[in-house]
């Protein structure tokens, strides 16, 4: 919703800027304005726009002009004029995680942060999926390992939801973080201030800030640092379950992927993995 936010309010101030009407707008003016967004952004990024200018019109019921076919060929153009692949975040595999757990300090920001980490990878969760994980979406299991709910995500907006399990090490970081948070705390994650657990959940950058952080004071090269992402954890997980052996199908229903493509983008960094 933000970035709708934020592109529908793109798409007003370029209208502004250009003495066009933006609400209801005409196809020469969303096929100008795209025109004009094609060579300064990443094609996903256009279309994100245009999705978000056809959104506000049909909440609004005003007439929706990106269905005609001169939009369809505008944004056809974009994507030919910028032949790009898509930039694939740096995966947090096995063995940076070690490496990351083993940086963070004996504090209770250190606790909390191993914990995040480790569940991170085992469940392949998206950064907006672990900071919304709820104190109650988690069962400790006779095995010494967790039962999650991951009750909504990107792929889910219904909320639906889909059931994980951790290894026995997440849920022994989990366990420490419990007993030193309380019991009185709402999110599973939460921020720590002047010594104290905040009854908020965290947002999402806090992952990214978290992985970037981890890299540099285990002294990766700035470039590394650059290309890891809140979304690691995720594509990480994916490559190290690919490199054990495990099939397409079964990541996916892992990491609830409901796209081949998407998930394939992820393993192609693995692929040399799996048959050196």
């Amino acid at each position: 919703m933000r970035s709708y936010y934020s592109d529908v309010q793109t798409f007003v101030d370029w209208c502004a800027a250009n003495g066009r009407d933006p609400l209801p707008a005409d196809v020469e003016t969303v096929c100008e304005f795209l025109g004009e967004q094609g060579p300064m952004h990443a094609t996903s990024t256009v279309q994100r726009r245009l999705y978000a200018i056809r959104k506000v019109h049909r909440l609004l019921s005003l007439p929706d002009p990106t269905r005609d076919e001169n939009i369809n060929l505008t944004l056809r153009r974009a994507r030919r004029a910028k032949l790009e692949r898509p930039r694939q975040a740096k995966g947090m595999t096995h063995d940076y995680l070690e490496r990351f757990l083993a940086v963070q300090p004996q504090t209770p920001i250190g606790i909390r942060n191993r914990a995040m980490l480790s569940m991170g990878y085992d469940l392949l969760t998206r950064r907006s999926e672990l900071v919304a994980l709820m104190t109650e979406d988690i069962n400790f299991r006779g095995d010494g390992t967790l039962r999650v709910l991951i009750r909504r995500s990107k792929a889910d907006p219904f909320g639906a939801g889909r059931i994980a399990f951790t290894s026995q090490r997440s849920a022994a970081l989990v366990r420490a973080w419990l007993d030193w948070r309380g019991d009185e705390i709402g999110p599973l994650f939460c921020p720590i201030y002047h010594g104290r657990a905040i009854n908020r959940d965290l947002s999402g950058d806090m992952v990214k800030l978290l992985i970037k952080g981890c890299a540099r004071a285990a002294g990766l090269d700035a470039s590394d640092v650059d290309a890891f992402s809140g979304h690691s954890m995720r594509v990480g997980a994916a490559q190290d379950l690919l490199c054990a052996g495990h099939d397409t199908a079964a990541i996916m229903r892992a990491g609830g992927w409901k796209s081949v493509d998407v998930l394939g983008r992820y393993l192609e960094f693995a692929e040399h993995n799996v048959w050196a």
